[in-house]
């Protein structure tokens, strides 16, 4: 089958998490002319959040590849074209836009307002409204070609699908029988981009066909855009800029977002954890522990969920838009890890539902992921308070920002030998020092107080863990 009776299909950039618009292209797993079949990786890439790997909705021969490694990308931009052997009539050369679109055909063109997400990620409300495209960068000098009819003019953005009067929402697994998810994987079709009408939201055969129908392939684009490649400085070069892009930009703006938007109050406070680092050790020896990474963390971790429980007001968020306290009543318990691409702050789902061995093993995964560059966006969403361990790279403390939308986090400062009053007398004892920020529109003095000081009493008793829990 040539080409031209081909159709060819083109994969956007998806919004790979919520609310983002751009994301860089790391990797490419395939180049053109390779043949890929529904839900193969073709790419990674990197967005504000993470590094994701990108598997295509649908088979075919890879025709083109939109942008060449290291190109920062829009959401929505294709970025592959792949010509499918779906069969059908040889799709007709574009054409001049007419004056008005048969309808049949503005059913079968791509929703403009709708972009495909990565599997496992839904789009958020607010995921449509996206600033406007920049202009692509020109390719270099070549000579110019004839001039092109105008391209067709864009049909007008679907409303939200609705199935029998209800929104269907992206967030959830499309609803469809075995069968017409078969017949979605034959013809090509990501069940995701399919408008359902079945009674209940369910996505039907006439559904999928109607997804299937032939479209016109694109106009052949431009040669891939090569990312401006960062100036070599000079050995004798007395500055050196790099670009501020991905999770390195994604912070920046979130920490400058929460420290003038919240109003931030630290406290403080010195406690010997001597008893909790001799049963960090008694752990690591228990044979019924056997596998379960024990550390100071996890201890901290511990402490902080049991004050949590104890004072459950500091566990909540401020909605400014309906001036409203948002009291959560389950713990997403962020821990911020330093990464290669920067700081992130993943966080443990319900956690103060885990038991020490789940809690453990829930925390000694999202470290390992973190540092491999795996985290997925879902995984850094909704955290409620967080855990910044500082002590790891020998410092005592100090001010913690809070991650935007939470309202605490606390600082775990390196523990230490020092002189210290036990028993009325002056002994060698291993002590660190904890900071507590909180927003104090919605923390006063004294439930930051009394938070800091319950993870304080833990630490330094816990046996506590056993008599608060």
């Amino acid at each position: 089958m040539t080409e031209s009776a081909q159709a060819v299909r083109e994969f956007k950039m998806p919004d790979v998490g919520e609310g983002l618009t751009e994301a860089e292209i790391l990797k490419w797993y395939v180049q053109p002319g390779d043949t890929v079949t529904d839900g193969q990786v073709v790419c990674e890439v990197e967005t504000a959040k993470a590094a994701v790997e990108l598997p295509i909705p649908f088979d075919g021969t890879v025709r083109e590849l939109r942008f060449t490694e290291g190109t920062t990308v829009d959401v929505g931009q294709v970025i592959i074209s792949v010509a499918t052997g779906g069969g059908g009539a040889p799709a007709p050369e574009p054409e001049a836009a007419p004056a008005e679109a048969p309808a049949a055909e503005a059913e079968s063109a791509e929703p403009q307002g709708r972009q495909p997400v990565l599997v496992g990620y839904g789009v958020s409300e607010s995921s449509t409204k996206r600033r406007a495209r920049r202009p692509a960068e020109q390719a270099p000098a070549a000579p110019a070609p004839a001039p092109e009819a105008p391209a067709p003019a864009p049909a007008p953005a679907p409303a939200a699908p609705v199935a029998n009067g209800t929104p269907v929402s992206g967030a959830d697994r499309p609803l469809a029988k075995p069968p017409v998810r078969k017949l979605a994987k034959d013809l090509g079709v990501d069940l995701a981009t399919v408008v359902p009408t079945g009674e209940g939201g369910v996505v039907t055969r006439e559904d999928v066909h109607a997804a299937a129908a032939p479209q016109a392939p694109a106009e052949p684009a431009p040669a891939p855009q090569a990312a401006p490649a960062p100036q070599a400085a000079a050995p004798d070069a007395r500055e050196t800029r790099i670009p501020v892009k991905g999770v390195r930009k994604a912070t920046a703006q979130a920490m400058v977002g929460s420290a003038f938007t919240a109003p931030h109050v630290t406290e403080f406070v010195t406690v010997d954890v001597t008893r909790t680092m001799k049963l960090v050790e008694k752990m690591k020896a228990d044979k019924d522990l056997a596998g379960v990474r024990v550390n100071p963390l996890l201890m901290v971790a511990r402490a902080l969920l049991v004050a949590i429980r104890r004072n459950p007001d500091v566990n909540a968020a401020w909605d400014e838009a309906n001036q409203e306290i948002v009291r959560k009543h389950y713990v997403n318990l962020g821990i911020a890890a330093a990464t290669p691409r920067g700081l992130i702050v993943p966080n443990i789902k319900d956690a103060q539902a885990k038991t020490l061995p789940e809690l453990a093993s829930a925390l000694g995964e999202l470290v390992s992921t973190a540092r491999e560059g795996r985290t997925s966006p879902a995984d850094m969403q909704g955290g409620t308070v967080t855990i910044t361990n500082v002590g790891v790279f020998g410092v005592d403390t100090g001010t913690p920002i809070l991650n935007p939308g939470e309202s605490a986090i606390l600082a775990f400062g390196a523990v230490k030998w020092q002189p210290w009053v036990h028993k009325g007398k002056v002994k060698p004892r291993q002590v660190t020092t904890l900071a507590l920020s909180f927003d104090h529109r919605l923390v006063d003095g004294e439930l930051g107080s009394k938070v800091l000081a319950d993870v304080a009493a833990v630490l330094e008793h816990p046996k506590r863990l056993l008599t608060w829990s």
